[in-house]
C-alpha cells in the first residue's frame, strides 16, 4: 500500500486528465504512489479488463455518424454501439463517434479494423481509435465498439443523419451543380424513408430477383390465372418492384408526380446519383 499522501487535487487532476471516476482516480495514485503516468497507464489497463468482460454483452444502442471531407467528393458512415440509451444520448459518447468519423473521412480505411487503428487525440494522448475505445469501456462500464461503417466517393458527396443519429446516409451526385447539396439532401431523406435496395434495376442482385419472380408466380397462380400468363404477368410485377424498390425509379416523396431521377434532372438535366450507402443503427 502506497504511504504517498494523496490529495483531492491529484484526484481531481487526474480525473480531468483522464475523465474516470473519483474512487477510480484515486485508487491509481494510491496503487501507483502518485505517478500520474503509471496512474493512467493502471486506468487504461482497469479499462481492458472491464472492456474484456463486457464481450459477451449485448451493444445495440449508440449513434450513426455521417461526415464528408471538406472538399465534398468523400463521405463516411460510421456507427458506435453501447448498451444503453442513457449512454448513446450522452454529449461525450456522441463526440467521441464524431471524433471517429472526422478522423476516418481524411483517409478512407478500408474496413472496421482499419477504422480501429487510426490515430485520434484523447484527453491522454494520440491513441488508436481502438485504445480509446478500450478506455471509454473502462470509464463508461458499457461494452462499446464501431461496429459498422461506410464509405463513398464521387464528385459530390452529401451526408445526412436522420432520427437523432439512429439513420445515416451518403448520396453520391455525379456533378456538383448549383443546387446539388439541397437536391442530394432531398435524395438522402428519401433513401432513409423508402430504404431502396439499390440504385437502379441493373444494381438489383440475381437472388432477389428469383425471389420476386419466385413470390409473383405464386401468386398469379394462386389468382388462377391461366399458366401460359404467368412469365409475362410476373415480368410486369417485376418492373412495378423496380419502380418502387431502386432508386432512381422511385416516386419522389416530395413531389409524387415525379420520380427521384426526373426530381434530380429538373435540378440540371445531367445531374444523376452514382451511388449511396445507408447504415440503420442495429440493422
Amino acid at each position: 500500500m502506497s504511504t504517498v499522501q494523496i490529495s483531492a487535487s491529484d484526484v481531481n487532476k487526474l480525473r480531468q486528465q483522464t475523465g474516470a471516476g473519483m474512487m477510480d482516480c484515486k485508487k491509481a495514485l494510491t496503487e501507483t504512489n502518485g505517478d500520474f503516468e503509471a496512474a493512467i497507464d493502471y486506468l487504461r489497463k482497469k479499462g481492458a479488463k472491464v472492456a474484456a468482460s463486457r464481450q459477451d454483452r449485448e451493444s445495440n444502442e449508440g449513434v450513426v455518424i455521417a461526415r464528408t471531407s471538406e472538399d465534398g467528393k468523400k463521405g463516411v458512415i460510421v456507427e458506435l454501439n453501447c448498451e444503453t440509451d442513457f449512454v448513446a444520448k450522452n454529449a461525450e459518447f456522441i463526440a467521441f463517434a464524431n471524433a471517429i468519423a472526422n478522423e476516418a473521412v481524411q483517409t478512407l480505411p478500408a474496413d472496421v479494423d482499419g477504422v480501429n487503428a487510426l490515430e485520434i487525440d484523447t484527453e491522454t494522448g494520440r491513441t488508436t481509435i481502438g485504445e480509446a475505445i478500450t478506455a471509454m469501456t473502462g470509464k463508461i462500464g458499457e461494452k462499446i465498439g464501431v461496429s459498422k461503417y461506410a464509405v463513398l466517393e464521387g464528385e459530390k458527396i452529401v451526408a445526412y443523419i436522420h432520427g437523432n443519429f439512429r439513420l445515416g446516409v451518403l448520396v453520391g451526385l455525379n456533378a456538383n451543380p448549383a443546387g446539388a447539396e439541397e437536391a442530394g439532401k432531398d435524395v438522402a431523406m428519401q433513401i432513409a424513408a423508402m430504404n431502396p435496395v439499390a440504385l437502379d434495376k441493373d444494381g438489383v442482385d440475381a437472388t432477389t430477383i428469383e425471389r420476386e419472380l419466385a413470390i409473383a408466380k405464386e401468386q398469379i397462380r394462386a389468382e388462377g390465372k391461366p399458366e401460359e400468363m404467368v412469365e409475362k404477368i410476373a415480368a410486369g410485377k417485376l418492373n412495378k418492384f423496380y419502380k418502387d424498390s431502386t432508386l432512381v425509379n422511385q416516386e419522389f416523396v416530395k413531389d409524387s408526380s415525379k420520380s427521384v431521377a426526373q426530381f434530380l434532372t429538373g435540378v440540371d438535366k445531367d445531374l444523376k446519383v452514382t451511388a449511396f450507402k445507408r447504415v440503420a443503427l442495429g440493422a
